[in-house]
């Protein structure tokens, strides 16, 4: 897989992949949209409707070139997000996910964000280095999943986008007020007639 940050693979694209991206990110609400900030709904009836959705959102994370998208990215505030940990993985959706164990060994690393993805802001975030998450599937059969590494960082931020934390709320007070620059409006200057 090619390096990733976060929620963000990191690889060249050529034209046509690049545009389908951006129309994809287009539909991920982008901070500072306040869907990003609320916490979602625990999910009681397990549907058609929780399966399409689910679908949908895998769709539209491998179109942005993502590991991982949260219900709450799209503006749906229900407790679900999808992940895939590697290229040759299949896509794990998860509904109602709970971490019951995590690893008191930490990484600092990298991470990136979809929900971020306009203004490309990267900032390093701690995370355990392992968890297990209880949840459940869109037909509602019981999960348990044993993640470490990449997988476990995924599902960690995954997570806290359910509980509406974003990675600028995890990083240093430095790398936030860079971040924060980075993601504030630019004016437009206009050049008058001459």
């Amino acid at each position: 897989m090619p390096g990733v940050e976060g929620e963000i693979k990191q690889e060249e694209l050529d034209a046509l992949r690049e545009a389908r991206r951006r129309i994809a990110l287009a539909q991920v609400r982008q901070y500072p949209d306040a869907a990003l900030r609320l916490r979602a709904n625990r999910v009681t009836e397990f549907d058609a409707s929780l399966a399409d959705l689910a679908e949908r959102m895998s769709s539209l994370m491998r179109e942005a070139n993502g590991v991982g998208l949260a219900a709450t990215q799209i503006g749906v505030l229900r407790r679900v997000f999808v992940y895939q940990s590697g290229e040759e993985e299949p896509v794990v959706a998860l509904v109602n996910p709970v971490v019951v164990e995590s690893s008191e060994e930490r990484e600092t690393a990298e991470e990136g964000c979809l929900s971020l993805g306009a203004a490309s802001v990267v900032v390093d975030v701690e995370r355990a280095l392992a968890v297990v998450v209880e949840a459940s599937s869109p037909e509602g059969a019981p999960l348990r999943i044993e993640a470490e590494g990449l997988e476990a960082r995924v599902i960690q931020h995954e997570l806290d986008h359910l509980d509406g934390v974003l990675i600028i709320d995890r990083a240093s007070p430095e790398q936030r007020r860079s971040a924060l620059a980075q993601l504030r409006p630019q004016p437009v200057l206009a050049r008058g007639n001459a």
